[in-house]
């Protein structure tokens, strides 16, 4: 399926955007947000041994010592250390998600990296069917396709394809757009975008 001439919302595809801060802010909290806290230490009451105390209090002319556990000793506790519990989310309001989308698709758009096409040519839920639409339309490296819905068909169709993932308009984020090598969108997907990225409120 060749690539449509489907006129994109200067809007959306369209802004100047004069620095990427915002791009930036979003691509982070992307990754914090993705981030899991999983790495734990053990704090001085979790160590094992250390029960008994190393030397008696007086009269050795050391430090007085009441465990070997102690964060200073070797293999005693960490003070101050991971729990398992951190919190790395970082928030943005709605508004700034939808900017920094809208920025980071017109970005691409500059660079020629967005392609608007018919349809994926999904029938029977094949992927040779994906992979000629995607080999027309000149699509390499890596992808983001935006399909109005990801039915059963598409994704069959689409998850043994490397180096590309099939999303909803509603799914779009600034880490995706900002590593693919092309946006593909899908066209019935472009009023579904638009109404995401610019609802009527807020006209």
């Amino acid at each position: 399926m060749a690539e449509t001439k489907s006129k994109l919302n200067p809007e959306i595809f369209d802004l100047k955007v004069e620095n990427h801060e915002l791009v930036k802010t979003a691509y982070d909290a992307y990754l914090a947000n993705s981030r899991s806290s999983h790495a734990k230490t053990l704090k001085r009451g979790e160590v094992r041994g250390g029960g008994k105390k190393p030397w008696k209090q007086k009269g050795t002319g050391r430090a007085r010592f009441g465990s070997t556990r102690n964060p200073i000793w070797r293999h005693g506790g960490v003070a101050f250390g991971r729990t398992g519990n951190e919190n790395f989310t970082k928030k943005l309001s709605k508004t700034s998600k939808r900017v920094a989308v809208m920025q980071a698709l017109s970005i691409k758009n500059a660079d020629k990296a967005v392609v608007v096409i018919a349809n994926l040519g999904v029938k029977d839920g094949k992927t040779k069917e994906v992979e000629k639409t995607l080999e027309s339309n000149k699509i390499e490296g890596n992808a983001v396709v935006v399909v109005p819905e990801k039915d059963e068909l598409t994704l069959r169709a689409t998850n043994n394809i490397a180096n590309i993932k099939v999303v909803r308009p509603t799914y779009l984020n600034v880490f995706d757009i900002m590593n693919a090598d092309k946006i593909v969108i899908v066209e019935k997907a472009l009023p579904i975008l638009e109404e995401w990225l610019t609802p009527k409120e807020d006209k």
